[in-house]
C-alpha cells in the first residue's frame, strides 16, 4: 500500500520552544532567535512513498528540504559521529524515487503539539537545536537535557 501521491511538499515555518528558528547560513542550517533581522527558512516536508523502512511506532517517513532551494537534509557519519548535513537535491526528485533514499529519511512523530524528527539511518539520533544562538542544527541522542528536539511546525502557503 503506497501513501497517497502528493503533487508538492507541504511548507512549514519551524521553531523550537525557545522561539529559535532555522536560518540558512552558507550551506548549513543554524538556529537563531526570531526577530525582524532574521530570515528563517521554510521547511518542505513530503512523505516517502516507499514503505521499506516504515515503523509506525517511530512516526511517518518523510523527506525534509528547504523551500526555494534545491537543498535537503540528510545524515552521514563524519569522524565516527552521525552528522546532519544539507545536500543539493530537489525534494521532489527524492519523492519520485521508487526506492527510499535512507540517508535523507526521517521519522516525523508528534509529541503533543510539537514535532520530533529522528534519523532513519541512525536510530535514536534526533534533529536538535542548541540553547545557544547561532549554533548549527545537529543530530543528538540526548533529548530534552540541554538540546531541544521538539519543534513547532506552522503551515504556510
Amino acid at each position: 500500500m503506497n501513501p497517497q501521491w502528493q503533487a508538492a511538499p507541504k511548507s512549514y515555518a519551524i521553531r523550537d520552544s525557545r522561539q529559535m528558528v532555522w536560518v540558512l547560513s552558507g550551506n548549513s542550517l543554524i538556529a537563531a532567535p526570531l526577530s525582524n533581522s532574521v530570515k528563517p527558512v521554510t521547511l518542505h516536508l513530503i512523505t516517502c512513498r516507499d514503505t521499506e523502512f516504515s515503523d509506525k511506532k517511530k512516526g511517518n517517513l518523510v523527506y525534509l528540504g528547504i523551500r526555494g532551494k534545491d537543498l535537503c537534509l540528510f545524515c552521514e557519519e563524519i569522524q565516527g559521529k552521525p552528522t546532519l548535513q544539507l545536500k543539493e537535491k530537489n525534494i521532489m526528485d527524492l519523492y519520485m524515487e521508487k526506492k527510499a533514499q535512507k540517508p535523507f529519511l526521517f521519522f516525523h512523530n508528534k509529541e503533543g503539539s510539537s514535532s520530533v524528527f529522528q534519523s532513519v539511518s541512525y536510530p535514536g539520533w534526533f534533529i536538535a537545536t542548541s540553547s545557544t544562538s547561532g549554533q548549527p542544527i545537529f543530530l543528538t541522542q540526548e533529548r530534552g537535557i540541554t538540546n531541544n528536539t521538539n519543534f513547532y511546525l506552522d503551515s504556510v502557503e
